[in-house]
């Protein structure tokens, strides 16, 4: 063996050595994301899903648990804003009235540094807002604002002409 093939053969393992090295750096990063990713995962599943439930219950304590005390809630399409525990209790109240098997399903959330969304279906018979007995279903979004564990601010956002098509007050797709 040449001092030429030793030299290669030591620049070849101090290469691999380095790539080795790398792999694993690269991996222990890799390990670290994805446990942040995972509690980040975790916090939005939580908090999520106390929204979810709440709307879900009819108890109105349920959706109240999920917000903090001066909570903000905005229905954006209609205007409606609501702020603290009580006036969250009333607009639990007014939805379920106003929606007979009212139901919400949690497609996907995402919460990281106090800020996230909670995306959702929402349906059931409209028997308040509209008055047409009929059922309907909307895909929405709420982007929140999370403080210690507990949506401080929500603001929905969905296509409510969406619902009225559903429920027969506007015309079809064609």
């Amino acid at each position: 063996m040449t001092v030429e093939d030793i030299m290669a053969k030591m620049t070849r393992r101090t290469a691999l050595s380095g790539v080795v090295a790398a792999t694993a750096a690269t991996s222990l990063g890799e390990l670290s994301t994805i446990s942040t990713s995972h509690a980040a995962v975790s916090a939005a599943s939580s908090v999520a899903q106390k929204w979810i439930d709440g709307w879900n219950s009819p108890e109105p304590e349920k959706l109240v648990a999920a917000f903090t005390s001066d909570g903000l809630y905005r229905d954006v399409p209609f205007d409606l804003t609501k702020k603290g525990s009580a006036e969250l209790r009333e607009l639990h109240k007014f939805f379920h009235e106003s929606v007979a098997g009212l139901y919400c399903k949690l497609i996907a959330s995402r919460v990281s540094g106090g800020h996230g969304t909670i995306e959702w279906l929402f349906g059931g018979t409209d028997v308040g807002v509209y008055k047409t007995g009929k059922p309907f279903e909307v895909p929405g979004v709420s982007v929140i604002e999370v403080r210690q564990g507990r949506i401080s601010r929500n603001l929905d956002y969905y296509d409510a002409a969406t619902i009225m098509k559903q429920v027969g007050l506007l015309p079809a797709k064609q």
